[in-house]
């Protein structure tokens, strides 16, 4: 992302955001001491957020800066049949509220802090809650590398070279550790809100710059694109459609249990304000992915011919020439594209917190030291996250093929810990054992299928057909499983919504 008008100004407002943030992380753990040192008060904000906090930090788990500078070129390359990003988003505030009220209500009760506390309160099993626990450990991790690496590029190219991509990583890296050990989930939250208003309105600018450019009528840019690239808005064929459905249920099922996306549940003051906090999450896609897709359409009229490399920096491209409108454009750029980095940012907070409180929580506190303080976990959590980051610092500076290969692994593993929270919310009769088969036999296959080479069978990704694998040994093996009355009246009264 090469940005021409960037350079000293991009450095200064850098720094802006940097002292924001940390200031933020201070004001937020100033006076309660008392809550970084419990579990659900440094990972859950005490389970207090208000709407509006609640509302920006799922904005800000569902939205990252890669959105915009990753969305739009795709819809560059893909052309029309890219508008899949607008349904793939809303799916998942669908797929949030067919869960996320009646475990929000359960957690209220038992004083859940991370997903697997669920998963370990409704199945009571060892390896069912240390498998799911791999699984999420591994999506996250995945997730914050992926960030780390934004992070590096954002910076770079924000500041035109002046911050390398190293020295840009270690210096947001260090921000972000030090404002998450100041305040944890209320300093990601509030840190949240900022980047995500000035996102908004960051995506509103450049979109309204964008339409300038090319004279304020997209009919004329859809007739351009029709008669140079007629493909583009060809009407997509069956395997794009058929991929199109696939992704609709990986990242619809995967995206809602990110363990990061099930704490933002947990930390609700209240039921009324979870709901209606995904109540204006649903007109986020259109008003965020949407935007950006427009973005990547008017790129076709205003550099047609890129190669997919040179689409990489298509946002960049655009940016340099809405910059040179006017001033104000200028500024608003700047400002943006800070807000841009600063989302990245934030994404990769809330990862790390996840992260560090389900070493802290599931592996330390259940299986280390079940005698630990909460002090003590919560310090076991932070150490332990620092030395995640550090490790995946170093993957992502010297990345071996293989290890890369096997970290594209993502939602295809995640997604399988999904029938333990959709069926396992619901359906009373199923049982531990096969949840751990199909979980272990979904992530095999649909990892199996992704190491292969082959991504997708007849445009289905290999973790939806490892789901489908999964859920057929859940169902058919809870009904082959003998249950016991008594074991089915204990599963009903946790599902139950009044404990």
């Amino acid at each position: 992302m090469k940005l021409a008008f960037a350079g000293p100004d991009g450095v200064i407002i850098l720094i802006l955001y940097a002292v924001v943030m940390l200031w933020i992380g201070y004001v937020a753990g100033r006076g309660q001491k008392s809550l970084q040192k419990s579990l659900s008060g440094y990972y859950l904000a005490g389970k207090n957020l208000g709407i509006i906090a609640l509302f920006f930090t799922l904005y800000a788990t569902q939205y990252s800066g890669n959105t915009i500078v990753g969305y739009a070129p795709t819809a560059y390359r893909e052309g029309f049949s890219w508008l899949q990003s607008i349904p793939f988003m809303t799916i998942i505030i669908a797929m949030y509220l067919m869960f996320a009220p009646r475990l929000y209500v359960i957690s209220k009760r038992k004083n859940f802090v991370t997903p697997t506390d669920w998963i370990s309160y409704r199945f009571q099993s060892k390896g069912v809650t240390l498998l799911a626990i791999f699984l999420m450990l591994w999506g996250l991790g995945n997730y914050l590398l992926e960030q780390l690496v934004a992070i590096g590029h954002a910076v770079a190219g924000m500041t035109g070279g002046t911050i390398p991509y190293q020295w840009g990583v270690i210096a947001f890296v260090l921000v972000m550790l030090a404002y998450e050990w100041l305040g944890g989930m209320k300093a990601v939250a509030f840190t949240d809100v900022m980047q995500g208003v000035v996102l908004m309105i960051g995506v509103v600018v450049f979109l309204g710059g964008a339409f300038y450019l090319v004279g304020g009528n997209f009919a004329d840019v859809t007739r351009q694109i029709a008669e140079t690239e007629p493909a583009k808005v060809a009407v997509p064929g069956w395997e794009t459609s058929i991929n199109w459905f696939s992704m609709l249920l990986l990242v619809g099922f995967g995206a809602a249990i990110y363990p990061h996306a099930v704490q933002r549940i947990y930390s609700a003051e209240s039921e009324r304000t979870l709901k209606r906090s995904f109540a204006r999450m649903a007109w986020m896609p259109p008003l965020t992915t949407g935007l950006v897709f427009l973005i990547g359409i008017i790129g076709i009229s205003l550099f047609p011919g890129l190669d997919e490399r040179g689409s990489e920096q298509l946002v960049g491209l655009i940016a340099n020439q809405v910059a040179s409108i006017n001033l104000i454009f200028y500024w608003v750029m700047v400002l943006f594209f800070g807000a841009i980095v600063a989302a990245i940012i934030s994404t990769a907070d809330s990862v790390l917190l996840s992260f560090s409180s389900m070493l802290s929580n599931d592996l330390y506190g259940k299986y280390i030291n079940p005698d630990a303080s909460e002090e003590r976990k919560v310090k076991f959590g932070k150490i332990g996250g620092v030395i995640a980051v550090a490790i995946l610092l170093w993957i992502a500076w010297n990345p071996p093929a293989t290890l890369y290969d096997i970290f594209v692994l993502k939602f295809e593993l995640l997604v399988q810990v999904a029938p333990a929270f959709f069926l396992g919310l619901y359906w009373k009769r199923l049982s531990a054992g096969p949840v751990f088969w199909g979980m272990l036999t979904g992530a095999i296959c649909s990892g199996a299928l992704t190491l292969s080479g082959f991504g997708t069978l007849w445009g289905i990704h290999g973790g939806v057909i490892g789901l489908i694998l999964n859920l057929l040994i859940c169902v058919a093996g809870s009904y082959m499983t003998s249950v016991s009355t008594d074991h089915q009246r204990q599963a009903e009264e946790k599902m139950a919504m009044n404990l």
